[in-house]
């Protein structure tokens, strides 16, 4: 499959101001979809009170649509090398506007499931294009720049779909409450499907592709097999079912791999192509930018958990505390676009993981450090240093990974990075929530201790006897438990229901509602911190990936090779 490449049809030489429009489509394209992936994240509280959602219904708006996006990514990149990369494109944008619309207006949890659902499909559809584009817009030497900015703002839209959706949900334009996070693609999609049709240019494969449906059932499946479990089985306490499923999908992707190695000896035109793993510098890079996004993706959902149900921030709060990680990735990507790539080639990725695992450690140090009183100027400093990490790594991976393969097979190559990408947030978002919880429940017993010495004092204060002080604390130390064990955490567990009795029961009431609230934003931040110690043992698997590229490659290397041809821009 050729994704980034175009037939020869004649090299561009100048850049016209048609060419800047085109490319403002593709970085409009790409941030509308990053920004969808963790837009819902901030929103969350509100679309579950709003829709009277399960804490797992939320799980799934939130997977269905990278699930659904990993699984279709390279699919629709063989579309666009079959049917041409502009009418799929505009396929996509168009389908993704129309289920941006769906979730919008939905009025149960099922359909806003469903709508994410099909607006994944419409971005597995887009998005493979998008560096086809930039192929077909932008002469050889101008090419390696273009996608490293691309990559840049693209994941810098992660951080920037917190802030927004913060903002939104706060504002609650019209009295739409969370809706406005959705219908704001629609203005937006409209505008670029009506732009793209004027100025994207049309390509397709120089040779002769076909489909590969049992390729794609069998990818699919694999993943579904995987996340699902995963997903579902904290809620559902972990049925034999799930591990069955999940040796299942080892099997599929097993069976995947064997099929695709037979196809490309015979029929040809595999989904996958075998020979991209030939380069072990590509195949260890590629390792890593999986894992990279396992660590991401994982990330942005517990710093959402964390902000707003540990530390019962307001939406708009956690939103724009995130802006500070933004402009760290903006500060990080351009850095190493305008400075630390031509001078250090690959090394700046390994850098990047590093200050990323930098950032991370203060983050946790400050997080066992401050506990209930962590404030958003104390989080400036290792969001600061997590986002220049961040931005270092992302901008210029997908560009020095393709240089390690063939230009005959960078198009197949840019559509695993993507798959990559969005795989490894999905498995991210459903492993961390297996090992988040798991720990918010067995260090419960923490917030209760650090809480018990204030009750106690005030309960004194408040002239409780001793006697019942001890009931009231037990109480207490069962409202903890209980809630730090809930499998939905929104949800009041019985146990927190129980109101006190008697003289001053009023006074005990408050009591114990701001220390529960302390034990609480204690408990998520210790755990909060836990999470980050194994995300920096991942960092260290990603760094070692990374060390495999040649320590000399460069984004120039591919401007030795013959020009990007472009087609006419019709």
């Amino acid at each position: 499959m050729d994704t980034t490449h175009p037939p020869e049809t004649g090299a561009v030489q100048t850049l016209s101001r048609r060419h800047w429009i085109a490319f403002g489509v593709v970085l409009v394209a790409g941030f509308m979809d990053l920004l969808d992936v963790t837009i819902v994240n901030v929103a969350a509280p509100s679309i579950q009170r709003e829709l009277n959602a399960a804490y797992s219904q939320l799980e799934w708006v939130v997977a269905a649509y990278v699930l659904a996006f990993a699984a279709t990514l390279i699919t629709g990149g063989r579309l666009g090398d079959i049917y041409g990369r502009r009418p799929v494109f505009l396929s996509g944008i168009t389908l993704f506007t129309a289920a941006s619309a769906a979730c919008g207006l939905a009025a149960n949890p099922d359909l806003l499931i469903g709508a994410r659902f099909v607006q994944g499909i419409a971005a597995g559809l887009m998005v493979p294009q998008l560096l086809a584009t930039i192929s077909a817009t932008f002469p050889a030497d101008k090419q390696s720049r273009a996608i490293a900015i691309y990559s840049g703002v693209g994941g810098s839209a992660s951080a920037v779909g917190l802030s927004l959706g913060g903002l939104l949900v706060q504002w609650d334009l019209f009295g739409l409450s969370w809706r406005p996070i959705f219908l704001v693609n629609i203005p937006v999609g409209i505008a670029a499907v009506v732009v793209a049709f004027f100025v994207l240019p049309n390509s397709r494969s120089a040779t002769a592709q076909r489909l590969d449906p049992i390729g794609m059932v069998l990818a699919v499946s694999a993943v579904l097999l995987l996340a699902y479990p995963l997903t579902e089985g904290r809620r559902l306490g972990w049925p034999t079912w799930t591990f069955a499923m999940m040796l299942g999908a080892a099997g599929v992707f097993a069976v995947f791999v064997l099929y695709e190695l037979r196809r490309a000896r015979t029929v040809g035109s595999p989904l996958v192509e075998p020979a991209l793993f030939r380069s072990r510098s590509f195949a260890f890079g590629l390792a890593g930018w999986l894992l990279f996004w396992i660590g991401l993706g994982a990330f942005f959902l517990v710093w959402t958990l964390f902000m707003q149900s540990g530390l019962g921030w307001t939406p708009m709060r956690a939103g724009l505390t995130a802006v500070t990680f933004a402009v760290g990735a903006g500060v990080g990507a351009g850095t190493s676009l305008e400075q630390l790539t031509p001078r250090f080639g690959s090394r700046v990725i390994v850098g990047g993981v590093v200050v990323n695992a930098i950032g991370f450690g203060l983050y946790a140090a400050m997080a066992y450090r401050y506990g209930a009183d962590f404030s958003s100027l104390m989080m400036i400093a290792p969001l600061l240093i997590t986002g220049i990490g961040f931005g270092v790594v992302v901008a210029p991976t997908i560009d020095l990974l393709l240089a390690q393969v063939p230009r005959s097979e960078a198009g197949s190559a840019s559509g695993l990075l993507n798959t990559g990408q969005q795989l490894g947030a999905a498995l991210g978002v459903a492993l961390v929530g297996v090992l988040f919880f798991a720990q918010l429940d067995h260090g419960s017993a923490h917030g209760v201790t650090a809480a018990t010495p204030q009750i106690r004092a005030e309960l004194s204060a408040a002239q409780v006897p001793a006697a019942v002080q001890e009931e009231i604390l037990a109480g207490f130390a069962a409202c903890v438990h209980d809630r730090s064990a809930a499998a939905d955490p929104t949800v009041v567990p019985a146990s927190c229901r129980v109101q006190p009795a008697g003289p001053g029961a009023g006074t005990v009431a408050d009591i114990l509602t701001r220390a529960s609230r302390k034990a609480n934003a204690d408990n998520f931040s210790r755990t909060f911190g836990y999470t980050l110690c194994w995300e920096i043992g991942l960092l260290a698997l990603v760094a070692l990936g990374f060390l495999a590229l040649p320590r000399d490659a460069r984004p120039a290397d591919r401007e030795t090779a013959s020009p990007t041809a472009e087609p006419a821009l019709v």
